[in-house]
């Protein structure tokens, strides 16, 4: 029999089951015994049937596809919280649809666009935003959008962020305690909101203490634009004693580039903090002080959002922000008396 003829009532004759049994066997969640499921995979595999999901879900009105717009994958975090993610949809039923987008919002809104024709249920922006209007469209369309590691001020759009004011702030109240006389600032991309956000809360902390920022150099998140700055802040005759860097890759570029290019010694001649603590932070060669991301948590109320709006019809925009704890390594001078947070 020609595969492209076989359905799913030729599975369920060879398997002696009703139509029903192989749909069943075949949704993923669907209620099925495993004796059955075991009589309609072997029956399949003979015939050489799949599953016709495209032509289901035009039925169903549901593709059990989620669109994930990601602008950039050098910072480790997001492959690793990306892969997270993508688990997690799976485990509820769900596929991925990754499309790659610049941090510009008009570069997205093509994207977006492309991602609403496939019929998406559902959008997850990592790293990016999206313009009003097309936030409103998808609102139209009735598919849910949430914003991750990214906030907008679109009040109707869900997000979940760290708590990023708050992590600037320990960040600050750290090397102000261990007596930083010359502390430093590399941001990452200026438009970002974690960016705005973990600024902010490091020069309010700064300001409370009346400690004017020594230096601030842009390294817009990118590793070699990362050791531009540190270049740039390092080259002049008085130097910082400390810096906190936007992230945590941008914070390995200025450490590779002020060991190996200026001989300073970490922390000896400066202390580097960083934000994320990707995997690479734990490393011996960088043993990173940073703030965590709780990819994990964030990953969970993303996959909630959606699912409340998807499955259960809930339309009311969620804003979650998930504070992170400072991780205490050998990147930096540690105050008298502070330990790592519990996590």
């Amino acid at each position: 029999m020609p595969r492209d003829t076989i359905t799913s009532q030729d599975v369920a004759r060879k398997a002696g089951v009703s139509q029903s049994a192989v749909s069943r066997v075949f949704s993923p969640g669907a209620s099925a015994s495993a004796e059955m499921a075991k009589k309609v995979h072997k029956a399949a595999d003979e015939l050489g049937y799949r599953p016709n999901v495209l032509a289901r879900s035009l039925i169903t009105g549901k593709s059990k596809i989620i669109g994930l717009v990601v602008a950039y994958l050098e910072n480790q975090f997001y492959p690793e919280a990306l892969e997270k993610l993508s688990h997690a949809l799976q485990e509820r039923g769900y596929h991925v649809l990754i499309f790659m987008a610049t941090m510009t919002d008009e570069n997205a809104d093509q994207i977006l666009n492309e991602l609403l024709d496939y019929q998406v249920d559902g959008i997850v922006m990592a790293s990016t935003s999206m313009s009003a209007e097309l936030a409103r469209s998808c609102r139209s369309a009735g598919v849910p959008v949430v914003l991750f590691n990214r906030r907008q001020e679109d009040k109707n759009l869900s997000a979940v962020t760290s708590g990023n004011v708050q992590g600037g702030k320990k960040i600050a109240e750290f090397l102000i305690a261990g007596e930083h006389q010359r502390i430093a600032h590399i941001a990452g991309w200026e438009a970002a909101s974690t960016q705005r956000d973990r600024e902010l809360g490091f020069m309010q902390e700064m300001e409370r203490h009346n400690i004017p920022l020594f230096a601030r150099e842009v390294g817009n998140y990118h590793y070699h634009s990362a050791q531009d700055a540190a270049r740039r802040m390092f080259k002049q005759k008085d130097i910082p004693d400390a810096v906190f860097v936007g992230n945590d890759h941008m914070a390995m570029a200025v450490m590779e580039c002020l060991r190996h290019e200026f001989n300073l010694s970490i922390p000896d001649d400066v202390s580097i903090v960083g934000y994320d603590d990707v995997e690479l932070a734990s490393w011996p060669s960088f043993d990173l002080t940073t703030i965590r991301q709780a990819s994990n948590r964030m990953v969970t109320n993303t996959v909630q959002i959606l699912m409340d709006c998807i499955e259960e019809g809930k339309t009311r925009p969620q804003k979650v922000e998930i504070e992170g704890p400072l991780i205490i390594r050998g990147s930096a001078r540690v105050p008298k008396g502070w330990n790592n947070e519990k996590l």
